[in-house]
C-alpha cells in the first residue's frame, strides 16, 4: 500500500529539519571546501523553506519534492565530506 502524501510529506520535513541540525560543516573555514559545504547547507535550508511554504499552500506534491531535494544536498555533502554527520540513525546514508 503507498504511503500516504501528508504522512509522507510531514515525515521528509522532520526528516530535514533533523538532518540540518544534525550536520555540521567539517572543512576548516576560509576553504574552498567549506564554501562549497556552506553553500549546500544554504541548498538545503532554502528547500525546507520551499517545502513548508508549499505545504502551508496545501501543495503536498511540490512540498515533498522541496524536502527530499535539500535532504539529497545533505546527504551528498556527507557522502563527500563536507559534514560531520551521525554514522547512525535514519538521517543519512554514509
Amino acid at each position: 500500500m503507498a504511503a500516504d502524501l501528508e504522512e509522507k510529506t510531514e515525515r521528509y520535513g522532520r526528516l530535514l529539519t533533523e538532518a540540518l541540525e544534525a550536520a555540521d560543516i567539517a572543512p576548516p573555514a576560509g576553504t574552498p571546501m567549506a564554501e562549497a559545504a556552506e553553500e549546500c547547507y544554504e541548498m538545503a535550508a532554502s528547500y525546507l523553506e520551499d517545502g513548508r511554504h508549499f505545504e502551508a499552500e496545501d501543495d503536498l506534491v511540490n512540498g515533498l519534492a522541496a524536502f527530499s531535494y535539500g535532504h539529497a544536498w545533505l546527504d551528498a555533502g556527507a557522502r563527500v565530506g563536507l559534514f560531520d554527520v551521525p554514522e547512525e540513525g535514519h538521517l543519512f546514508t554514509v
